[in-house]
């Protein structure tokens, strides 16, 4: 049986991401250099070969997808799916603010004068998620255990279905937050991180029921994306 590994994009820069506003359940397309970085990422994988694809259903994810694929030589041959599990974290009322006024709130709630004392601290994923959900006045935010849930099971499906049917490499386009977060999932030693770069590759191997996390916040495939395409244009 083939492996089984889930390479997993964090999608391009978008509007939001370049305006520093909070982007969870909320969206915005991907800006011009946003979709270059995309290109290149597309380019830099173009030797790796996919058996299937997979991508949250923001359209900021799906934008992505697209453009990977269509720099894929079997691009059009890829089965793609959808998964809302793998969207990003949904923030309530703080959707669309200023990133600085939610990581203002957020230590406030926890008790920490700012975002430096807070992450210096061993905070935990549940701390956060449970003051997002506590400064959310519009009760839309997920309560930690059904974000827990949605985010493993829906990584988890997709690498059991994929050992299942005989392994194989999975493209996977998901959002920064949720890829942090199952990081630390599969491994507790994980920093609670909100830095992962637009573009960056996360490689997970799955057997018999465990990942095993081989890659993060890789931007290699982006800058060797970028060779390829400066080499076609000397």
């Amino acid at each position: 049986m083939t492996e089984t590994n889930l390479y997993i994009v964090r999608h391009g820069k978008t509007m939001f991401n370049s305006l520093t506003r909070v982007q969870g359940w909320c969206d915005t397309p991907l800006t011009k250099s946003g979709r270059q970085g995309i290109h290149y990422v597309g380019l830099g994988l173009q030797d790796t070969n996919f058996v299937e694809a997979y991508s949250s259903d923001s359209g900021r994810a799906i934008e992505t997808m697209r453009i990977l694929l269509g720099e894929h030589p079997t691009g059009k041959e890829i089965p793609y799916h959808v998964d809302p599990r793998i969207r990003e974290w949904c923030f309530g009322s703080l959707e669309g603010a200023y990133d600085a006024e939610m990581w203002g709130v957020i230590p406030r709630v926890l008790n920490f004068k700012t975002e430096d004392d807070m992450f210096a601290t061993d905070v935990t994923f549940q701390e956060i998620a449970d003051a997002v959900y506590n400064a959310d006045t519009a009760n839309w935010a997920e309560t930690y255990e059904k974000l827990r849930s949605r985010v493993w099971e829906g990584f988890e499906d997709i690498a059991q279905r994929r050992e299942k049917d005989g392994g194989g490499n999975v493209l996977i386009v998901s959002h920064g937050l949720t890829i942090a977060f199952l990081l630390n999932l599969i491994d507790s030693d994980q920093p609670v991180r909100a830095n992962l770069l637009n573009g960056s590759i996360n490689q997970l191997n799955y057997k018999e029921g465990k990942f095993t996390i081989k890659a993060i916040n890789d931007i290699s495939y982006m800058e060797r994306g970028k060779m390829i395409s400066d080499q076609r244009l000397a």
